[in-house]
């Protein structure tokens, strides 16, 4: 134990000594207050000692040194398991023989080192020979501590002891690893520890004590390596957490037919089905399952049956045990109230523990267990709506195989993640991240994925191993990411250096397509069609208890019927933003936007846009018919002139032949209204002071089509007409009379009074700060956080792309800023406008029709700011939706149905 004055790194756990608990988890990482849980309720976990994450930050911040009371505590501990065990570290006849696993807060599954069989040597080896009786489990456990020692700790190359191993078989005659010998292990270790030597240039380490603090300083170093990195910037999880390091008792899966090692899921993590899910090996350690070494068998019959497999089931072979370990199973998820990933060995027909965590899942299982489970009374819906992560619902509105489409099956595998994806064929994780970098779509094909491909399996639509079962490093990676994933696909024979895989005579070669289904777990030539995805069941009763919960409208960005309709079967609850000028490029209609542009007086100004305004009004009529009453904001013409010009000689001929003009007057106006900066130049309601006769046709158009949509389906239509790039109240109010000549123009025209509001998007940093002086003619603002990004911190959208990562890189920047809101910079100036805009008009709207009124973090800054609604593309309105009532929940904002 520490003594007063110094600080307490180790914690035990197990044998009757436990010091941590589940909260723990900031401390002692998930696996070490995970295995203190379990060991607190009374399950048979090893007992072991956790070094705390605080010493992964002290070793970082003080060169990679420990402190100086840290090898007292560990011995100290270290000697409680030699009494708990009856056994003694490096003890020739008795040796006691521990694991070192890393264990950081949020789970990283694959991505940090782990060393099993630590305390192994040529001495204890043959002790431990003597004492189980059974030579060959020794020495296959020594082998296996050399392997992933050298591995994790020297850094020796897996291939120095694949090449050797594979020499041994090819030489016996041998297929498994599991027909070698006791002495045929004995061959291989002297082999092993000769290429170690070799490599290094000194011997493998025998000081069991060195052994121990090398796997303890490969843990902590393992934090900073690449794939870890990499992993954490995906996952948004900050370096500054650290990793724990767990020691604990070995027990032994590999010691003969009455040994097993497994891994379980208390629910299916694809489907989310409430039945007992996972995979065990007779006579294996625990790495053999994941890393898709050797085919695991089922734990159920079921589970066996379902898959078509030939091999026993644990149910069937080890009845007893499987009780035990299904009485677990429901104690673990009763406790934890949540879906659990668990870790077993059976060491002699008796069952261990050796990890706990929150299971990681495919999007339709999380709906789903968290519908059961509050269904079923464990969690309440608050507690379920929770549970999901917002982005995760991305994969629920993706596609899904035509059924109806033709395939060609050439291989099956097993059905990993769920998703249909087609692609190019590629064989490297480098090879997927480039062409995924060039905007093509790509199937990354490996024999087994590792954590160092995890770049490669983010960059790729899909993905495909020819070996690894369901809880394999590719399955668990591709459910978390959401990516289709089959895996163990074993006809397929995948080679690196000829960059092809074939299976019965096809070849496949890098760069031709394929199509996977992670549902099925089939593979397919070709692209096949897909269809899209049916938004019921589980999806819709967590929606509506999310619809429930939030305070905040969510409205969708659209201009298209399909985008509208797209977004109405999403649940938006109105337009947020509807670009008018995405409806100018329209071939039928350019024409009369060049001619209006290149007029050289407003009368030819006027004749071109009366040519463009039956058009503008199908455009409106279309779009309130199929929003049915909900609001709809009209932004007015926004982007500078020159966009709609033609750039090439032979368009400006065409131009010009169209429009009755010389092609040097086209070619003469296109240079004039070239500007050098034109995000900041003439455009928005710039064009309406210089034009008023092009807002004043768009504003005609909106009440004219409200008039008729309000007439032919008898319901009101109140158009929110929105003017943008506003700098000053007097710009609002001269293009504000405009707006309102118009709706009296068209009211004496047809008799119809058109109720609407006219407000303005904020996008100027001088906007937001004199939104009191704004707000006393506006009647609603829209934040567009593109443009009060862009000009807030002075960086463009289109070009900030080559140089952000160095600034996320280096810690400048957190995140990309047009991704996810700047909060205290950008987000001030929303407060600051809200602020400003109430005080003036307690009752003006206030929404936000950016990129980032689909990010979840964005969202909750919106609700807490109190904005009215968010609005955003119309595939993340269910997003906007979850984030929006999971940020009701976490200010106690929330409405209750």
């Amino acid at each position: 134990m520490a003594s007063h004055g110094e600080s307490k790194w180790v914690y035990s756990f197990g044998a009757g000594a436990t010091e941590g608990r589940a909260d723990m988890k900031n401390l002692l990482g998930g696996k070490g207050a995970n295995l203190a849980e379990m060991a607190n309720l009374g399950l048979p976990v090893p007992p072991g000692f956790t070094i705390t994450t605080e010493l992964c930050t002290y070793f970082y911040a003080n060169g990679r040194s420990y402190p100086p009371e840290l090898t007292a505590q560990v011995n100290a501990a270290i000697t409680r398991l030699e009494q708990a065990m009856d056994a003694r570290f490096g003890d020739p006849a008795n040796p006691l023989l521990v694991s070192v696993r890393s264990g950081a807060r949020a789970s990283m599954p694959g991505m940090m080192d782990t060393v099993l069989n630590l305390g192994l040597n040529d001495v204890t080896a043959a002790g431990l020979a003597k004492r189980s009786g059974d030579a060959r489990f020794a020495y296959d456990s020594y082998r296996r501590f050399i392997q992933m020692y050298s591995n994790v700790v020297l850094d020796v190359e897996h291939h120095h002891f694949e090449d050797i191993l594979d020499g041994h078989k090819r030489d016996k005659s041998y297929n498994l690893d599991t027909d070698l010998s006791a002495e045929d292990w004995q061959a291989v270790i002297e082999d092993y520890k000769a290429a170690v030597e070799r490599e290094l240039g000194k011997p493998f380490p025998q000081d069991v004590q060195e052994q121990l603090w090398g796997a303890i300083g490969a843990v902590f170093g393992s934090w900073m390596n690449a794939r870890a990195i990499t992993y954490r910037k995906l996952h948004d999880i900050p370096a500054d957490w650290g990793t724990a390091v767990n020691v604990q008792c070995m027990v032994f899966g590999n010691m003969g037919n009455d040994c097993a090692t497994g891994v379980a899921f208390t629910r299916n993590p694809s489907t989310g089905e409430n039945a007992f899910y996972g995979e065990y090996l007779v006579n294996a350690q625990g790495e053999d399952v994941v890393a898709g070494i050797r085919t695991p068998q089922h734990l159920t019959v079921a589970g066996k049956l379902a898959n078509k497999s030939d091999l026993p089931a644990m149910e069937e072979v080890m009845p007893e045990v499987f009780n035990q370990l299904n009485e677990v199973r429901l104690k673990l998820e009763n406790h934890y109230r949540d879906m659990q990933d668990i870790e077993f060995t059976v060491q002699q027909n008796k069952l261990f523990m050796l990890q706990t965590r929150n299971g990681k899942r495919t999007a339709p299982a999380a709906l789903k267990i968290a519908v059961d489970l509050a269904n079923e009374g464990v969690i309440d819906r608050d507690e379920a709506v929770r549970r999901i992560d917002p982005a995760s619902l991305d994969q629920l509105l993706h596609p899904t195989l035509d059924p109806k489409a033709d395939r060609k099956v050439i291989a099956k595998g097993l059905p990993a993640s769920p998703g249909a994806a087609s692609g190019k064929v590629v064989f490297t994780a480098d090879e997927a991240e480039q062409m995924a970098g060039k905007g093509e779509a790509v199937i990354l094909c490996r024999i087994e994925t590792s954590p160092e491909d995890i770049h490669g399996m983010h960059a790729a639509r899909g993905i495909l191993t020819s070996r690894g079962g369901m809880t394999s490093h590719a399955a668990v990676v591709a459910r978390g990411m959401g990516r289709a994933c089959v895996s163990g696909a074993g006809d397929l024979r995948i080679d690196y250096k000829t960059r092809q895989m074939s299976v019965r005579g096809v070849a496949v070669k890098e760069g031709d397509i394929v199509t996977i289904d992670g549902s099925t777990g089939e593979v397919m030539l070709g692209e096949v069609p897909t269809i899209q995805p049916e938004l019921s069941g589980d999806f819709a009763t967590l929606m509506g208890w999310a619809d429930g919960i939030r305070r905040m409208k969510i409205r969708a960005n659209a201009e298209t019927p399909l985008d509208a309709r797209t977004a109405r079967k999403f649940g938006a609850e109105g337009i947020g933003l509807s670009r008018t000028e995405h409806m100018f490029f329209d071939p039928e209609r350019i024409l009369a936007v060049r001619e209006m542009i290149l007029a050289e007086d407003e009368a030819g100004r006027r004749k071109a846009l009366a040519k463009l305004e039956p058009f503008q009004k199908k455009d409106f009529v279309e779009l309130f018919t199929i929003m049915a009453g909900l609001p709809v904001t009209i932004r007015l013409l926004d982007p500078p002139l020159h966009e709609f010009l033609p750039n090439t000689e032979e368009d400006m001929a065409e131009v010009a032949q169209a429009t009755g003009t010389d092609p040097l007057r086209v070619r003469h106006r296109t240079i004039q209204l070239h500007e050098a900066n034109p995000m900041l130049g003439h455009r928005g309601c710039r064009l309406g002071i210089s034009y008023p006769e092009i807002y004043e046709m768009q504003a005609r158009a909106i009440f004219a089509a409200a008039a008729e949509v309000a007439k032919t389906t008898g319901e009101a239509v109140i158009p929110e007409v929105m003017i943008p790039l506003i700098i000053t109240k007097k710009e609002f109010d001269i293009l504000k009379a405009v707006i309102d000549r118009a709706a009296e123009q068209v009211k004496a025209e047809t008799g119809v009074t058109v109720e609407y509001l006219t407000g303005t998007m904020i996008e100027i940093p001088r906007a937001a700060l004199k939104a009191g002086e704004i707000a006393e003619s506006a009647e609603f603002f829209s934040y567009g956080t593109n443009d009060l990004t862009q000009t807030t911190l002075g960086l463009s959208r289109d070009d900030a792309g080559s140089f952000l990562p160095e600034y996320q890189r280096q810690g400048i920047l957190e995140q990309d800023p047009f991704q996810s809101l700047d909060v205290t910079g950008v987000g001030e100036l929303v407060e600051i406008a809200t602020e400003r805009g109430r005080k003036v008009r307690p009752d003006i709207k206030l929404g936000i029709c950016g990129e980032h009124g689909g990010d979840p973090a964005s969202i909750t800054f919106c609700e807490k700011v109190g904005l009215t609604y968010v609005s955003c593309s119309p595939y993340r309105v269910p997003i906007a939706r979850l984030a929006a009532a999971q940020a009701a929940l976490n200010s106690d904002t929330v409405k209750r149905d």
